[in-house]
This record gives structure tokens, C-alpha cells and sequence, in this order.
């Protein structure tokens, strides 16, 4: 006679003792795994929750300031939020920098960085602000090459007659640009210590006053932003000699870069001048994930490449990393050309 089977296990005392026990710890676990994302969301909000607050240290209509309002509503439309620009400018970008360095750092007020952040520890002794330490580097938005220039009616074709002419010159020959340790400044130094130049330099309050003494014949040539005076070179009224950049200017495929004209002395020559997106220090990783992936969508749109193109600006884009590097690297130069020029900080 075959043995009698086992009764099942389910329904051995011990297991079916056990079945309630385990059937409400299962519902536990299920009610935990529903509740965990908004947990989740409770511990770290959505971003953003509000309108942006982007502090720009300069005044409006600039091409900086036109630069960051075409990137601002092209992320708006990314991150489901206004972002404000807010021009506070100020020598130094002392007062827009010192209101994000002291903001909350949860990615609602923000920085438009420049190279002016790597230009002023050399300039000023004392700064409210270290712009190595104090912020988050987001992405970089658009370079602004520099060019050499003329008035439209100057004997001078070509940066190779100005060169001729500066050294059969000495100490005679004049270039304009705005004012001492300005980013046309510095870039006018060290074209002049790296070729070898014996030119004098003379610093101007401000663009227009530079584009006056040009026309005027007053001053020989000058270092200035090219793309204002795009329209003027298109009119005829100015010449540009060669640009800083190590790239032509798209705009003006003719004219050669510095380091294409100047020969061996500047080889290595390339200067632009620069601006960028950053946050307050210890902004979570996160949120500056989301606004680099916004800034970088922004700058491959072609609204705001159409944009930029008419202001004669190149955009970046990048990584945080890529522009913290650029800002040290940056800030290590113009230290050097300022301490060479004799600029001694106010």
C-alpha cells in the first residue's frame, strides 16, 4: 500500500500560521515602494519652482547683455520658468557678483561671469567676491573676438604696413582703447609685448570716444569688441587689420587672424573676450546639471544662433568644467600682463 503524500506546504501549520504575518509586510513593502518618489520629491523639490533671477553686471543693450537675454528665454522654455535678466552693473561686476555670492545657492539667482571676473583680482586689491571660491561654474555662453582697426580712409592696408610702420615709428605710432585694464587694454599690452612693439597706447573712457578719435585721425588704430562695429566695417567707415582670436571672424573671411599675419612673434597670440553662466557656491549638483543641459540646448537653437550671429558672437557651450578651467586659466594671464604693463590695483 503506497505511503500517504505530504499535505502540501501551504497548509502545514507552521506556513499557514505565517501567511498573515507575511501578506501584511508585503503590503507594507508596496505601500513604501509608492510613497518612495514622493519621499523622494519632498527631500529634494523640483527645479525650478519659481522665475530665475539672472544678475548681469552690465548695463542693457550691450552685446553682453543682449547675449544672456537671447539664452535666458530660449532656458525658460526648457526649464517651465521665467528667467528675469537683471542689469546691476558696477567696476569690477563688484555689485551683481556680490548680490549671487550671497543669494541661496539652489539655482534662482544666477551670474552672467565674463572675463571682467578674471580681469579684476589684478585690478582691485580687495573684492567682495572670489570668483574662483564663491560660485558654481553652469556653462560658457559666447566668445566676442577683438580686431585691430582703422578708419576707413587710413593709408594702412594690412597689419603688416602697421608693423612696418610702427618700428619705423619708434614710440610714435598711436592705438586707442578703452579704459587701462580693460580687456581691449590688456589685449593692446600684450600685442604690444609680444610682437615687440614700441607703440603708444592711449585709453579712452568708453567705445564711442574711441570710434571719435579714430575717424577723427587722432589716434592711428585701435583694439575694440568687433561686433558693434561690424556695420561700420560693412559701411566703409572702418578697416579691420586682423583679428585676436585664433580663428578668423565668420563674418569677415577675408581678414586674417594676428597669428596668421604676425609671423613667428605672435604664433601663439589669441585673446576674446568672453561671458558665462554661473550659481552661487555649493548649488546642488543637480540643479546645475539641469541649467548646463538648459544653456547648451539654448546655444544649439537656432533662434538664438541667429541671434548671436547678428551680434557677431560666437557661442561656447561646455561643460562647468570646461569653463572653471577657463576662468583660471584666464585670470592667471591677465595677472601677468597687468603686472608687466606696470598696472599697479586700486
Amino acid at each position: 500500500m503506497p505511503p500517504s503524500p505530504e499535505p502540501p506546504p501551504a497548509l502545514l501549520p507552521s506556513t499557514a500560521a505565517q501567511l498573515p504575518r507575511r501578506q501584511a509586510l508585503h503590503r507594507l513593502v508596496a505601500a513604501g515602494a509608492a510613497l518612495a518618489p514622493w519621499a523622494g520629491s519632498q527631500a529634494q523639490p523640483a527645479y525650478p519652482q519659481r522665475p530665475i533671477q539672472w544678475q548681469v553686471p552690465f548695463g542693457p543693450g550691450g552685446i553682453a547683455d543682449l547675449t544672456a537675454r537671447a539664452v535666458a528665454q530660449a532656458m525658460a522654455g526648457t526649464l517651465g520658468q521665467a528667467v528675469v535678466v537683471e542689469n546691476k552693473p558696477g567696476a569690477g561686476s563688484i555689485v551683481a557678483s556680490q548680490a549671487v555670492a550671497h543669494a541661496s545657492p539652489d539655482g534662482h539667482t544666477l551670474l552672467l561671469m565674463s572675463n571682467g571676473h578674471a580681469v579684476a583680482p589684478s585690478l582691485f586689491r580687495t573684492l567682495p567676491y572670489d570668483a574662483q571660491q564663491d560660485f558654481a561654474p553652469v556653462c560658457a555662453l559666447a566668445a566676442f573676438d577683438l580686431a585691430v582697426f582703422v578708419a576707413g580712409g587710413s593709408g594702412l592696408r594690412n597689419w603688416a604696413e602697421l608693423l612696418a610702420q610702427a618700428r619705423a615709428r619708434p614710440g610714435r605710432l598711436t592705438l586707442a582703447t578703452i579704459t587701462v585694464g580693460s580687456t581691449q587694454h590688456l589685449a593692446a599690452e600684450l600685442l604690444r609685448h609680444s610682437a615687440g612693439l614700441d607703440l603708444v597706447l592711449v585709453p579712452y573712457k568708453a567705445t564711442p570716444a574711441v570710434l571719435t578719435a579714430l575717424r577723427a585721425g587722432e589716434v592711428d588704430a585701435a583694439v575694440e569688441i568687433l561686433g558693434p562695429w561690424l556695420p561700420r566695417l560693412q559701411a566703409g567707415v572702418l578697416r579691420a587689420l586682423a583679428v585676436t582670436g585664433a580663428q578668423r571672424h565668420p563674418a569677415l573671411p577675408e581678414v586674417p587672424t594676428l597669428q596668421q599675419a604676425g609671423g613667428a612673434a605672435l604664433k601663439d597670440y589669441s585673446v576674446q573676450s568672453w561671458n558665462g553662466l554661473a550659481a552661487p557656491a555649493r548649488t546642488p549638483a543637480a540643479v546645475i546639471g539641469r541649467l548646463n543641459q538648459a544653456a547648451n540646448a539654448a546655444l544649439a537653437s537656432a533662434p538664438v544662433l541667429q541671434q548671436l550671429h547678428a551680434l557677431g558672437v560666437r557661442p561656447l557651450g561646455g561643460t562647468p568644467e570646461q569653463l572653471q578651467r577657463l576662468l583660471a586659466d584666464d585670470t592667471r594671464r591677465w595677472a601677468a600682463v597687468a603686472r608687466r604693463a606696470g598696472i599697479e590695483p586700486q
